[in-house]
């Protein structure tokens, strides 16, 4: 009894902390949480953005590159969650990216973005925009730190102070390059020309001079993707708050492998609060950027920072903290969870095989409509009806427990929906739905194993309460089992899937977990306090477990019924009924009622 009161406050809690969660959301950021789960693009329309690739050497786009690139890009897209987009080839050289919703600022920019991510050396740092208040840049002092191998140090800096010559405030921002901020590469070189690209040579009169007069913000700031990779570079981040002169490319993008945001650590390994970027290179960008934090380690500023710089727009310029001889750097800063996420998917994700330019942007209609939507709604309810019918028809009272189990599973299933499209960006789409649908078949499976189970207990000789905890430890492990094999399929449709089948696989694996909460903190307690009720301990023929009508011929264990003397009509129905009473009257039983003196009754009214 205590028991299942527990059971059932636990799930009362994730109710309510779901519902807390969600109000939250919507008070606080009204923009991405709602009280409804958000539509996929089949359901709801979207933004659908052509792009068409670009060679840089003037070379044919071959489709094993524009697949790669769909590739990239869908992950790109996708980063967040389970958005639902389309992302289709279209001709030889063209992408289609369609986008549930309205499209927001970063994810378009992730589209936009091209393949050209390099590392530069920092030779100087200015503020970008005259008047420009540095202190309201939206990333702090980022920080390259790890010692040897070891895992990255995060660590931060208070000095945001910045002048036309140096500063203490390298960027570490994580969104994506704003070409309306980059600038142009300078066409003044010395001669002879540096041979390393940190060398203080490149740093001209000229080069100076220019960079003096240039702001983030004037007419002269060109698109720099095609800016040359033996040359330096002045230009901006993407808020245009610094302005940068960089040297010549020494690392490409293609060398990181892996760059994944997490919890910022002490030396200790203990949690500091903060948030930072990891990132893993392949051996050949290990070997080279071993070179180049030897060389930036312990330099003067702003020697000693390097920048990661997307379409001619700097993502971040780390200072150099140590060596990094294992290919393992971490990127620290006063980073949120949102901005390390989004600065590593940059990184990640940042090589493309080509560029892009956007050829079109459109608003488009959903694909299927509420008709579709209404459609997809009425077979689920109609699929409920019948599952809620044949409850009552098979188990009388008892299929209210069903109803009610399905209704708190819907409950539970609509709030982790509406929570994962706040927080991880999950669109419902009509593949979704039927994953929903189908899973009612499921849940309402694993009722009817246990009740069952309960009903096998009941014709044993159980009485009511013990034939329910009896039920339950048989009914609990088949149960598992089969959510077991049905969870497992859906994750690993949900690995290989793409679009729709992916969101398929997403509802059907959350409700396979529903399914097993609901049956265990809410079906199997309210079980348990049903069966301490007159109505349900005392066997009444509507409650679906009348011990009499499933067939039981005794009560407890070695208490069989008295031999009734039949009448004429019913003498073979009797028969009928004593000889399935001896044929469930167990061994042990048999024995039980020999010891205690008692005689059970044959098929044919002797004593045996």
């Amino acid at each position: 009894m205590r028991r299942a009161r527990r059971s059932l406050i636990f799930l009362l809690v994730i109710v309510v902390g779901l519902v807390g969660l969600i109000t939250l959301g919507v008070t606080f950021d009204k923009e991405n949480a709602s009280w409804t789960p958000k539509l996929a693009l089949d359901l709801q329309g979207g933004t659908q953005i052509l792009l068409a690739a670009e060679q840089t050497d003037g070379k044919a786009v071959s489709g094993e590159q524009l697949q790669q690139a769909v590739s990239i890009i869908r992950q790109r897209v996708d980063a967040a969650g389970v958005s639902e987009s389309e992302i289709t080839t279209q001709g030889s050289s063209n992408i289609s990216v369609a986008i549930p919703g309205k499209a927001d600022k970063e994810t378009l920019q992730r589209i936009e973005a091209s393949a050209k991510l390099d590392f530069r050396p920092v030779l100087a740092v200015g503020v970008g925009v005259a008047g420009a208040d540095t202190e309201n840049a939206e990333a702090d002092n980022a920080k390259a730190d790890t010692k040897d191998g070891s895992s990255a140090d995060a660590k931060t800096t208070d000095s945001k102070e910045a002048d036309a010559k140096t500063t203490d405030t390298p960027k570490a921002d994580a969104k994506a390059a704003d070409t309306k901020d980059a600038a142009k590469a300078e066409s003044v070189d010395p001669d002879p020309l540096p041979k390393e690209a940190g060398d203080q040579a490149w740093l001209t009169p000229g080069l100076q001079q220019e960079f003096a007069d240039f702001t983030c913000d004037s007419d002269t700031a060109l698109d720099t993707r095609d800016a040359p990779a033996d040359r330096p570079l002045i230009t901006c981040d993407d808020t245009g708050s610094l302005k940068y002169i960089l040297g010549p490319v020494e690392l490409n993008g293609d060398v990181i492998t892996n760059a994944v945001s997490q919890k910022a650590t002490d030396s200790r390994g203990n949690t500091t609060g903060g948030w930072n970027v990891q990132i893993t290179m392949n051996d050949k960008g290990a070997k080279e950027f071993g070179k180049i934090s030897t060389r930036l380690y312990g330099a003067q500023e702003p020697f000693n920072q390097f920048a990661f710089v997307l379409d001619g727009s700097v993502l971040s310029a780390p200072t150099m903290q140590g060596q990094i001889l294992d290919g393992r750097p971490s990127i620290s800063g006063d980073f949120t969870q949102e901005s390390s996420k989004a600065l590593a998917d940059q990184l990640k994700f940042g090589a493309l095989p080509m560029d892009f330019t956007v050829q079109s942007q459109e608003d488009i209609s959903s694909t299927l409509g509420s008709n579709q939507l209404q459609a997809g709604l009425l077979a689920g309810l109609i699929g409920l009806l019948l599952v809620v019918v044949y409850s009552f028809f098979q188990y009388r009272a008892l299929g209210s427990l069903t109803i009610a189990s399905l209704a708190v599973a819907a409950i539970l299933t609509y709030l982790l929906l509406t929570f994962f499209s706040w927080r991880q960006g999950y669109r419902l789409s009509l593949a979704g739905i039927a994953g929903i649908i189908v899973a009612v078949g499921f849940t309402a499976d694993s009722f009817i194993v246990y009740f069952e189970r309960v009903r096998d207990a009941l014709r044993d000789g159980f009485p009511i309460e013990g034939a329910v905890e009896n039920g339950w430890k048989r009914a609990f492990r088949t149960v598992l089992a089969s959510d077991g094999v049905n969870f497992l399929a859906a994750v690993i449709l949900y690995i290989v899937a793409v679009g729709n089948v992916k969101g398929f696989a997403f509802t059907l694996g959350l409700t396979t977990l529903v399914d097993v909460a609901v049956v265990a903190l809410f079906t199997h307690p309210m079980m348990a306090l049903l069966a301490r009720t007159r109505f349900y301990r005392e066997g009444h023929k509507f409650s679906g477990l009348d011990p009499r009508s499933l067939g039981a011929v005794y009560r407890g264990r070695a208490q069989f019924r008295e031999p009734v003397i039949a009448s004429r009509g019913a003498g073979k129905k009797n028969a009928r009924s004593q000889h399935e009473a001896e044929r469930r009257q167990t061994i042990a039983e048999r024995k039980a009622a020999e010891a205690s003196g008692t005689v059970a009754p044959s098929a044919n009214g002797k004593e045996s």
